[in-house]
């Protein structure tokens, strides 16, 4: 079935977020902050070894780098854009949107618990990887996997800011949706090489993501969601 990882992803996202909902009060905040911080430690290492899967090759039994540069410049002209787009600016007022539209506008919390479990959730390899692997071969595995890391991290981010974090689902929904649509529709058009060169810039992403986990919000990784970008136009220029 075309889109079972999505739809799965989707479900463990609610269930996750309604569960963090209702039963939040009784997660106290040594536990959420032990669990936040776990699933950092998780992604933080899913975002390493994503990164380096793709950029480190054995060749003669020599090991080696590739795509380096390719790496810098994502992240680089990525983040350039994302800023003097305010990517971050309009999630939040889609945030807002939804806010009013579902009567919470007393939640003062609504808003921090969309963005920042949609960003969590959005951005990364796992999402865009799965999302292209479901729609060229209907492989789920990755997108099940993501699901499982889902439904903790948005119970936790539930539990502290509420429903909103539930309505996250929403733009992953439509996002990993749309890849996989393309995906299936365009599999004469995605080399492998393009996807490794995906992987490898979302899997730092992830890293960044593993980073405000732990760290608090270091990184405005959703100004950086533009790097995912430059690998497309690398490879239509060198194709």
């Amino acid at each position: 079935m075309l889109g079972l990882g999505t739809i799965v992803n989707t479900i463990a996202v609610v269930v996750g977020g309604v569960f963090g909902t209702i039963f939040g009060n009784k997660i106290t905040r040594n536990l959420q902050d032990m669990l936040m911080k776990a699933m950092g430690v998780a992604v933080l290492f899913i975002g390493i070894s994503g990164t380096l899967q793709y950029m480190f090759v054995l060749k003669d039994g020599k090991v080696s780098t590739q795509g380096t540069m390719l790496l810098i410049l994502s992240l680089a002209l990525g983040g350039l854009l994302g800023e003097l787009v305010g990517i971050e600016r309009q999630i939040e007022r889609l945030g807002e949107w939804l806010k009013q539209k579902i009567n919470r506008k007393n939640d003062g919390y609504f808003v921090d618990g969309f963005v920042n479990t949609a960003l969590l959730i959005c951005v990364g390899a796992m999402g865009m990887v799965g999302s292209i692997q479901d729609g060229l071969t209907g492989d789920t595995s990755m997108l099940f996997a993501k699901a499982a890391i889902d439904i903790v991290l948005v119970m936790v981010n539930a539990s502290i800011f509420g429903i909103g974090a539930a309505f996250a689902a929403l733009p992953m929904f439509l996002y990993q949706g749309l890849i996989t649509l393309i995906a299936s529709g365009g599999s004469n058009f995605i080399g492998t090489q393009l996807i490794e060169n995906l992987s490898m810039v979302g899997a730092s992403l992830i890293f960044c993501i593993g980073i405000n986990l732990i760290w608090g919000k270091k990184i405005n990784v959703g100004n950086m969601i533009p790097a995912l970008l430059v690998p497309i136009i690398y490879g239509l220029i060198v194709s």
